[in-house]
């Protein structure tokens, strides 16, 4: 591209700094966080289900008086793959977070954004994170009967 096209293009992307764009931004900036929530609340809720489903049933299996299962290990893999998908699940979307929050600190945005650094660090991440590994140990915990 061409100096002047890129001249261009830096102009017609700059927004102005005015309090309704320090809002609108303020506004994605709050919508990404709650997208990272809901993510959390999907893949604790997958993982939870996923482990639970496995303890249950594998109980049911060693009940006195209960018919052995047909397929005894259907349960096991059915936890696993629903705790899979929610640490995938849950993976992809703090990487789509951080990559939307590198995207809004852009340089162009920070007159936007009022402020120069990034000093907002909210604990939704760090949950992520935690969520993540506690999914990774509940995995570990299934797959090796633990």
């Amino acid at each position: 591209m061409a100096d002047g096209q890129s001249e261009q293009a830096q102009a017609r992307f700059s927004p102005a700094s005015s309090p309704e764009t320090h809002f609108s931004w303020l506004r994605t900036r709050m919508s990404i966080e709650r997208t990272l929530m809901s993510s959390v609340r999907t893949a604790t809720a997958l993982i939870a289900f996923g482990f639970t489903l496995f303890q249950f049933l594998n109980q049911v299996n060693r009940m006195p008086g209960a018919e052995p299962a047909r397929h005894p290990e259907a349960a096991r893999y059915l936890g696993l793959v629903l705790i899979a998908a929610g640490i995938i699940g849950l993976v992809i979307s703090i990487w789509e977070y951080r990559s939307m929050v590198r995207y809004l600190w852009r340089p162009e945005f920070r007159s936007v954004a009022g402020v120069d650094k990034m000093p907002w660090r909210p604990p939704t991440q760090t949950i992520s994170f935690i969520l993540v590994l506690a999914g990774i140990f509940a995995f570990c915990a299934v797959l090796l009967r633990l």
